[in-house]
């Protein structure tokens, strides 16, 4: 981080713009986390689709499959790959305060820009003082820029009074909002332009530059599985969009239409009607792409090769995998 405590959230308006990406963890065939792939990972990122910032050791990353040590190594890994090439924000919660103190501190130690922490998500928290009393006490305990990670993925929702309340917190500086449009709307009235918003739809991310003046997208692993070192609409679009040119950036958006749909079948109806977390679609199309990726920890389940195939089938008919041209190294 480059910037005191108190800067944080002008140091969070100055950094978040453009495509964030939130990235998956590389295991090896036997389960070990594999460095190498990560590192190549970052860079592919960084280099050949020009990412403007990493998201680690997330929800995509199966950040509640590794140990302690394992999510130190990965921000370490990942911070010192995107030096001079990316920034790096790091998931850094965990069920004991004590522990996401430690994670958070470490990330800040090492040289991560920001932290971000989902929604406190066992003991269950039904009273809204816990919430805020969890973010107080870990954030007074660390100098980094936090994030907020309000998301379905915690097992429930943060209220938009809640929200405004931690905003409040001196370092608490955005928050990565996946809830509908009519809470997204409250959210911003309630903080008044004090911390970043970021809703990674991305079906909505040109609306939400141009109606809510939204400059980031923080993050969802989109930013390389919709694009190719060769082909990069979506970068395209956001540049457009962001520069105002909205039916510029519209024409470019739409070159994605047929990815959407494949998206919505791997990616989230997984979780929509079953509950499935879905990292093993995440990693199977990120090696269909060519990038590292590995197996999925228990209790997550492998992919069956039938299903795989089924997405090399539709990945082809939407004419991504024929784009692929330089690797990841």
């Amino acid at each position: 981080m480059d910037y005191r405590k108190r800067e944080a959230k002008e140091a969070a308006r100055a950094s978040f713009r453009g495509l964030w990406a939130a990235i998956l963890t590389p295991f090896t065939e036997d389960g070990d986390l594999d460095l190498d792939g990560l590192r190549a990972l970052v860079r592919h990122l960084a280099d050949h689709l020009h990412i403007e910032g990493i998201f680690c050791t997330g929800v995509m990353g199966e950040f509640w499959s590794l140990t302690r040590e394992e999510r130190k190594r990965a921000v370490e890994t990942v911070v010192e790959e995107a030096q001079g090439r990316c920034r790096v924000i790091a998931h850094t919660a965990h069920h004991s305060t004590r522990e996401t103190v430690e994670l958070t501190r470490h990330a800040q130690e090492v040289g991560a820009d920001f932290a971000i922490l989902i929604n406190p998500y066992f003991p269950a928290v039904p009273d809204d003082r816990m919430i805020v009393r969890w973010f107080e006490e870990v954030c007074s305990q660390v100098e980094i820029g936090v994030w907020m990670f309000d998301t379905g993925f915690a097992g429930y929702g943060l209220s938009a009074e809640v929200t405004a309340r931690i905003a409040q917190i001196e370092n608490v500086c955005g928050i990565k909002i996946v809830r509908d449009r009519a809470h997204y709307r409250e959210v911003k009235r309630l903080t008044g332009g004090s911390i970043v918003l970021s809703d990674p739809d991305e079906p909505a991310w040109l609306e939400l530059m141009g109606k809510e003046g939204q400059r980031v997208f923080m993050s969802s692993p989109q930013p390389y599985l919709y694009q190719t070192a060769s082909w990069q609409p979506m970068r395209e679009y956001t540049e457009l969009g962001l520069a105002g040119d909205m039916e510029g950036a519209a024409a470019a958006r739409a070159r994605l239409d047929p990815l959407r749909p494949v998206y919505d079948r791997w990616m989230e109806r997984p979780w929509r009607e079953r509950r499935v977390v879905p990292i093993a679609y995440l990693k199977a199309w990120a090696e269909l792409m060519g990038m590292p990726a590995g197996p999925v920890r228990p209790p997550l389940l492998p992919l069956e090769e039938r299903e795989r195939e089924e997405l090399r089938a539709d990945l082809e008919a939407a004419g991504l995998l024929e784009r692929i041209g330089a690797g990841t190294g």
